[in-house]
């Protein structure tokens, strides 16, 4: 599912709820279609806020897989490419990660929402057509192994940091530094500003969560898919 559509879904169930024609909502921050967690929705008059909330800083846990790549950098597309991965090690993924903390200059991956000349990105690339998009300047506040397993080469973490952090172009230059490829495998958003997980409604319990609200006033609310 899309952020689009799970932000489709919200917006059904409050416009049956509150008997409107189509209730003004809109999200502050998508999320890949692969990925999960935390999308923050807001409604009505909360929808002004969206802008403000977009600058939070966000959380992610991110499973990648070292030693192959993929067009997308996640599991949309099949494996293009494979690499060795000898010599790769945990203090040699801890020496690695830490040269990706801080301000650093990141080239969004060409399967994204970013524009060219109007166009996102991503249909260019799905109409077989070559893209380039320029470097643009984003912060990361840490990046924490969580777990790593030296047979499959598959490598856990968690990463904090500021917008415009794509976690997949990340995932990239993270297997490039080793010297090798690598592609997400799994990505949550675990959390977003003051949002998490743990105080956010799934998309299957929001309509019953929805009939037991008494509605008086515009209300953000935050959900995760």
């Amino acid at each position: 599912m899309t952020s689009v559509g799970a932000l489709a879904r919200v917006r059904k169930l409050i416009s049956l709820r509150l008997g409107v024609k189509r209730v003004k909502i809109g999200h502050a921050g998508t999320l890949d279609p692969l990925a999960t967690g935390v999308l923050v929705l807001c409604t009505g008059r909360a929808t002004k806020r969206i802008e403000e909330l977009q600058r939070h800083d966000k959380e992610y846990a991110a499973t990648l897989q070292l030693g192959a790549t993929t067009p997308s950098y996640d599991m949309e597309h099949e494996v293009n490419a494979t690499y060795p991965t000898d010599g790769i090690t945990l203090p040699v993924i801890e020496h690695t990660l830490a040269r990706f903390v801080g301000d650093i200059d990141q080239v969004p991956p060409t399967y994204s929402a970013c524009k060219v000349n109007g166009v996102r990105s991503y249909d260019l690339r799905r109409n077989g057509m070559d893209v380039e998009l320029a470097a643009k300047r984003v912060r990361i506040d840490a990046i924490d192994i969580i777990e790593f397993d030296e047979p499959s080469m598959r490598l856990s973490i968690r990463v904090s940091c500021g917008k415009g952090t794509y976690i997949r172009a990340l995932a990239r230059d993270i297997g490039r530094a080793l010297g090798t490829g690598a592609y997400l495998l799994s990505l949550c958003r675990t959390k977003a500003g003051d949002f998490s997980v743990a105080n956010s409604i799934t998309l299957d319990d929001f309509p019953q969560w929805l009939q037991a609200q008494e509605i008086e006033t515009d209300t953000e609310i935050p959900t995760h898919k």
